[in-house]
């Protein structure tokens, strides 16, 4: 056995592409990008993570960004909400592909 316990940032940026070139299947892309970014990771509690920073970091971005592009901070409020929502429905898969990708590991 290898020292190698995975990454979280490898995890994330799997995530990112495999959800990227299979955005053409609805469930099954966010599944396999779990799974995979799972694996990598290194763990179920390390695949949880690198599912769950990225939205974080872009709710963040979107609500930070939001209100200073458009000058309005309630249309930035409104960027950021969508942003959070489209987030909670993409998640829940990608979390199940994490746990699976996770115990492979």
């Amino acid at each position: 056995m290898t020292g190698n316990k995975g990454s979280v940032m490898m995890g994330m940026m799997w995530m990112f592409v495999i959800s990227l070139l299979l955005i053409w299947l609805p469930g099954l892309g966010s599944l396999l990008a779990g799974i995979v970014g799972g694996k990598t990771a290194g763990g179920v509690m390390k695949g949880f993570l690198a599912a769950l920073l990225p939205g974080l970091i872009l709710a963040g971005a979107l609500f930070a960004f939001g209100s200073v592009f458009t000058g309005l901070p309630v249309i930035g409020a409104i960027i950021a909400g969508s942003g959070i929502l489209l987030y909670l429905l993409y998640i829940p898969i990608l979390l199940i592909g994490a746990l699976i990708g996770g115990l492979l590991a």
